[in-house]
């Protein structure tokens, strides 16, 4: 009990305990128009203690970046109303934005989807179906780069 504090008020050790000063945790989103894919990658994905936030196609995902600022982007490239493509030129134009990285999905692996994905600034392409593995390593491989976002 902390009688040093008069009631009603709030200790430093309390004011600071709200966990945001502390570091964000790593958090993925998972735009994918697939249910299933979405449900997929984010059980994976928070068994391994990532927070996980899905959207269901481009327009969605562009109004929640902003408000979640994720750690990195898995991005299905098949999608109605915006595409992948689309989505992932739109987010590496922003400038707090362009940093994060963004993982394309898609049930094709020909050089022309790698290509164009690398065109619109993807940084990595998985072939759908994808396996845990998958997803883990593409994300190891980023982390270390989402401190880059906003210092530009």
């Amino acid at each position: 009990m902390q009688s040093s504090v008069p009631a009603g008020e709030v200790s430093e050790d309390e004011a600071g305990s709200t966990g945001e000063e502390v570091a964000s945790p790593f958090t993925v989103m998972v735009i994918d128009d697939s249910k299933t894919i979405r449900r997929t990658a984010e059980a994976l994905l928070k068994k391994e203690g990532y927070q996980v936030i899905t959207a269901t196609d481009g327009f969605e995902a562009l109004s929640m970046i902003a408000d979640h600022q994720p750690s990195l982007i898995f991005l299905d490239i098949m999608m109605p109303r915006l595409d992948g493509y689309q989505t992932c030129a739109l987010i590496k134009h922003h400038k707090v934005f362009r940093h994060t990285p963004v993982i394309m999905l898609s049930s094709k692996d020909g050089l022309f989807d790698r290509a164009r994905g690398r065109v619109v600034g993807s940084d990595h392409y998985i072939t759908k179906p994808f396996t845990r593995e998958e997803l883990l390593s593409a994300i190891k491989q980023h982390e270390g780069r989402t401190g880059e976002q906003g210092e530009s």
